[in-house]
């Protein structure tokens, strides 16, 4: 896995429609911009190889650094992959689409559902939004939440840029009745 960049963003939330919060939400998301593993390959028809060299590797060092950076226990999560124009979404989906990158997340955090994602090609400065979910209950509506990522200079044509996201609670001042109310 060849990086050329990792950041890691922390937001705190204190008021939400004019109201204090009762306990401040903090989002945290750690991204990592690699080189394309099937860069310059052309149509790839099996993605194994890159997957197995770079997919691990990448959902440790994420994982860890997104639980480490929320500093409070994880509620909900998600992930994302945003790779350049010279590549495929495909390539994106291969790598967080799979055990070997989601587990390590999953673990850290106990967590039991598959991780909510967005992936998509765009340009360096791609604005995209990582939709987050409850990590044991996707029913629990107050943890559907997103969380707007941009990165300036990433991904390159070459390049994908693979991001985590955790959140220490659900949105600030949700008020919506429980999914059971409706059935």
């Amino acid at each position: 896995m060849k990086v050329r960049k990792f950041i890691t963003l922390v937001d705190d939330v204190y008021t939400e429609g004019g109201r204090p919060v009762a306990s401040p939400v903090r989002v945290a998301v750690a991204a990592i911009v690699i080189e394309n593993p099937w860069a310059g390959m052309g149509f790839v028809e099996d993605l194994t190889q890159g997957i197995s060299s770079t997919a691990s590797d990448a959902g440790k060092l994420l994982a860890a650094t997104v639980t480490e950076a929320l500093g409070r226990p994880v509620e909900a999560f998600g992930k994302a992959a945003i790779v350049g124009l010279n590549g495929e979404i495909e390539h994106g989906s291969a790598l967080i689409h799979t055990l070997l990158f989601g587990n390590h997340f999953r673990h850290a955090v106990s967590g039991s559902t598959l991780l909510p994602a967005v992936e998509k090609r765009g340009s360096a400065g791609t604005v995209f939004d990582i939709p987050l979910k409850h990590i044991n209950d996707v029913t629990i509506r107050s943890h559907h939440q997103s969380f707007e990522v941009r990165i300036s200079d990433a991904p390159h044509p070459d390049e994908i840029l693979l991001a985590l996201a955790a959140s220490s609670a659900g949105r600030p001042q949700q008020r919506l009745a429980p999914l059971s109310s409706e059935q």
